[in-house]
């Protein structure tokens, strides 16, 4: 039985930085495991989201009961109040449509066009709706770094490529960078509130609540989902692993506690270190060449990064600690 809540004391921005940044690394390596489990099974976009979440929501299931065990910790007193469980399952639709319609967008229009249309667009969505909704602040030099990092990631992920632009798949690309706007914005708000449960609570009860919707869509998407055609079953299951328990629920753990204590649009531009990941992955274990527009790509992004990491840090020293903010939580046991 998950808990409700368990507030610890509060995370530092620079933790929350670092915490983040882990996670983009690792969601970096997804995408080529995401390649693999296509080329040796059956699992379709929705089949393999489906497994992520399901199985990140199971193994996170069992650290929890692990650390009520070890700290002798009760079950729950409370149920939950009507605003936690709007939360979560906000968030977890968010999320599920975020990664399937991703997943659907690479596989309809690409790799380059779904990744470049999501996470150029996330943040632009993301920056609005905390002017709108949070009451953020990006400011001149936010507002620069931005522009920088989608220059950036437009340079890495387009430059040098003849791929088409298929109109299914950039609608599929808006749809995900819709829903990675909503959970960025929802979990910031969260932690602003002082109501963010901890961010391992929170990542079993998004995983777990996301797979309801997946699962009529998945046995649409096609037949043996349970035990998937392959004529590898061993590198199947062992992919599935990998991705189950590093760019899934060790991720979004380090996600989830990392963002409560980020300005959103910094969030949303430090997680796109994820190709600068996946272009290092391509050269030092596919044995892909850097191309001039790759490194031009990579030098712009990591400077955007690297610049709102400073300008985070500012901020961080001239605000006061509230009282809500104390109770943000992290992932620490």
């Amino acid at each position: 039985m998950l808990k409700s809540s368990r507030h610890v004391p509060a995370l530092s921005a620079g933790r929350g930085l670092a915490y983040l940044l882990v996670a983009a690394v690792a969601w970096g390596t997804a995408g080529a495991a995401a390649s693999l489990v296509y080329r040796v099974s059956e699992l379709g976009p929705v089949g393999l989201s489906l497994c992520r979440q399901a199985g990140g929501c199971c193994l996170l299931l069992l650290v929890l009961a692990a650390r009520a065990l070890r700290t002798g910790r009760p079950s729950p007193r409370t149920p939950a109040p009507r605003a936690v469980w709007l939360r979560r399952i906000t968030v977890a639709l968010a999320m599920a449509t975020f990664q399937t319609a991703y997943f659907a967008a690479v596989e309809a229009t690409g790799l380059a066009v779904g990744t470049v249309v999501t996470l150029g667009a996330g943040p632009v969505l993301i920056a609005c709706g905390a002017r709108l909704f949070l009451g953020e602040r990006i400011g001149v030099g936010g507002a620069a770094a931005v522009l920088g990092a989608l220059t950036g990631l437009a340079v890495l992920v387009l430059g040098g490529s003849g791929a088409s632009v298929r109109p299914l798949g950039v609608l599929l690309a808006l749809v995900s960078a819709c829903g990675y706007a909503a959970t960025t914005l929802i979990t910031r708000g969260a932690g602003r509130s002082g109501g963010q449960e901890d961010a391992m609570t929170t990542t079993a009860w998004t995983f777990g609540l996301g797979t309801l919707p997946l699962l009529p869509l998945a046995a649409l998407e096609g037949p043996g989902l349970a035990l998937p055609h392959t004529d590898d079953p061993a590198r199947l299951l062992l992919l599935l692993a990998y991705v189950v328990v590093v760019p899934t629920a060790l991720a979004y753990v380090l996600y989830f506690a990392g963002a409560v204590v980020v300005r959103a649009a910094t969030v949303a531009v430090v997680m796109l270190i994820e190709p600068v990941s996946a272009a290092a992955i391509a050269v030092l274990l596919l044995g892909e060449h850097l191309t001039a527009a790759t490194v031009a790509g990579t030098v712009l992004l990591l400077g955007a990064v690297a610049g709102l990491t400073l300008a985070e840090a500012r901020q961080a020293r001239r605000t006061p600690v509230t009282a809500a903010e104390a109770l943000l939580s992290t992932a620490a046991p």
